[in-house]
């Protein structure tokens, strides 16, 4: 076991460090379906700086959760999909998909 895995206190712990913050999830949300570019997933998140996006692919990267497939052509392209460890979250966010349905419906004005 790493270093790094020690320092966790509980799982949601190490849950939270891997897939918290504003984007992951919604970055992990929009790869479920299928593998993406970066400009579709700009596309897809707008409201994300390209420098955050960036950042949180790269961590997502890091933690084994994603793909990075960078093909050697000009101009360069790269796509993000899905490991089967980033697979594994696909009932983690269809749950949270149903409970945010939930809440909306039942707090719309």
């Amino acid at each position: 076991m790493s270093d790094r895995l020690k320092q966790y206190q509980c799982p949601v712990e190490a849950t939270i460090d891997v897939i918290g913050g504003k984007w992951k999830i919604i970055i992990i949300h929009h790869l479920i379906p299928e593998t993406r570019r970066f400009s579709e997933l700009r596309r897809l998140i707008p409201q994300i700086s390209q420098r955050m996006l960036t950042s949180q692919l790269r961590e997502l990267e890091k933690h084994g959760i994603i793909h990075r497939k960078v093909y050697a052509q000009v101009p360069p392209k790269v796509e993000y999909s899905l490991t089967p460890l980033g697979l594994s979250l696909e009932p983690t966010l269809s749950v949270m998909h149903q409970w945010g349905e939930s809440f909306i419906k039942n707090n719309s004005t």
